[in-house]
């Protein structure tokens, strides 16, 4: 049986998505500290993308088994998603708290994946919350914040790279003192915020027909992964379609996650992490400023992009958003100014902003609502599959055909999210008017 959901006010869905902001922080942190943390232990830069395993692989395993258990998950007191919000958090506090005292290599490795098992068991839901929470009308500004959360968390994260150097000088064991800060703040952020998030925002209980479903199939160890390749059987077109896109766009944000400190100490310094250590502590630091600023552009735009989704459909936002970002990835490889840097990184700050939150709304309509989380699963697969790709040829590709120059790795990855655009327009969903039609949520 169907039943109208109720319209939250701007506030509240505000507030529903506070959680979020925490997960990016923790995500700003492994986006542009980990690696420069490789490289003071150690790392050569073709061992990166294979350090960065951790990543794509928890996301497979993690965010679909996740979802599917969420979906079969229901209890009165501690509610649907909210449980696993809960236990991810608390991971993501305990890594980030024991990442700074990392001594080598591999104990940073072996971290990173429990953060990311955190991480993701704490997102994976967060998707599926907002389809569950509101109706049509409203999902456009939900996912939005999160797309405004996520610059929000990120943008905090990459000052605190920024600033922190100069605040706390020196190193404490094998890594500089900012290190700490940056991670032990990172750590109070991640359950903070979803307390908050939780303890605000009540979950609408499953209808009787979805208890009875539960009920006839309960969770047990082998369901979630039934659920899982029941799903991928069933799976609208227009998600095969969205996988195309996201195998050009996740394989080219990895490049520029990896590569973009060594990018920016060699065009901008002319120094490498081995040659000249301090000027390359200058560009991790410069770097943080820039991916500050994109993510700035992000939740400044963020909210704007739904009401284009809305006037101009959801597939030519974002098809546009990924030209802007490809050319301004060409741009950052070329740049030889500091300040430069940041004209270049707006594009992708606007593309950033539309990755976040418009492709859910090409295919939010076509999914049934009894199966969002392994669904919202499965698209995050779309996303770790080919950051998996990436990790395991990047590093071939980087030696052997760019030079080992993270330059041109930066160059690289402008082209692929202009190819990303072109995939993206060719996208023909079923219902090809709904993410036209969907009338903006409001604070009513």
């Amino acid at each position: 049986m169907q039943f109208s959901k109720p319209k939250l006010s701007f506030s509240q869905i505000i507030n529903m998505n506070v959680g979020f902001f925490g997960i990016q922080y923790s995500f700003g942190l492994q986006q542009s500290a980990v690696n420069p943390i490789y490289d003071f232990l150690g790392a050569s830069p073709d061992e990166i993308p294979l350090l960065n395993l951790a990543g794509p692989m928890t996301g497979l395993l993690v965010q679909p088994i996740i979802g599917a258990m969420s979906d079969k998950t229901w209890s009165p007191r501690f509610g649907r998603r909210k449980p696993y919000f809960l236990i991810g958090a608390i991971m993501c506090s305990l890594a980030l708290f024991a990442y700074p005292f990392s001594s080598s290599l591999w104990m940073a490795a072996g971290l990173l994946w429990i953060l990311d098992v955190g991480n993701n068991t704490a997102m994976e839901p967060y998707r599926a919350f907002i389809a569950d929470k509101l109706d049509a009308s409203q999902q456009p500004t939900g996912f939005q914040a999160q797309s405004f959360f996520t610059g929000l968390g990120q943008t905090l994260s990459n000052l605190s790279i920024a600033i922190f150097p100069a605040i706390f000088v020196g190193t404490a064991g094998a890594l500089p003192t900012w290190v700490y800060a940056s991670f032990f703040l990172g750590a109070v952020c991640s359950i903070g915020s979803i307390l908050w998030s939780t303890s605000r925002t009540p979950e609408i209980p499953p209808s009787e027909e979805e208890l009875e479903e539960m009920k006839r199939n309960p969770l047990n160890v082998f369901s979630p992964f039934i659920d899982i390749f029941s799903a991928i059987r069933d799976m609208p077109k227009v998600m095969w379609q969205l996988s195309l896109v996201y195998l050009f766009q996740w394989y080219a944000l990895f490049c520029y996650w990896q590569n973009s400190s060594k990018s920016v100490a060699l065009s901008v310094w002319n120094a490498t992490p081995k040659d000249n250590p301090d000027l390359y502590s200058q560009a991790v630091s410069w770097t943080g400023w820039v991916n500050g600023w994109y993510n700035v552009v992000m939740f400044l735009v963020a909210f704007s992009l739904a009401r284009f989704a809305k006037q101009y459909s959801a597939k030519i936002v974002h098809a546009f958003c990924l030209v802007l970002a490809g050319i301004g990835f060409v741009a950052f490889s070329m740049v030889q100014n500091k300040f430069m840097l940041f004209p270049a990184i707006t594009g992708f700050g606007i593309g950033w902003a539309s990755m976040m939150g418009i492709p859910y709304l090409i295919v939010v309509s076509e999914i049934p609502k009894e199966r969002y989380g392994v669904y919202m699963g499965i698209i995050n697969m779309m996303i770790v599959i080919p950051m998996l790709i990436q990790t395991l040829t990047f590093g071939y590709i980087l030696k052997n055909f760019l030079n080992n120059d993270p330059r041109n790795a930066i160059m690289f990855a402008g082209v692929l999210l202009l190819i990303a655009a072109i995939a993206t327009v060719m996208i023909k969903a079923k219902k090809a008017d709904t993410d036209v039609k969907i009338p903006m949520g409001g604070g009513h």
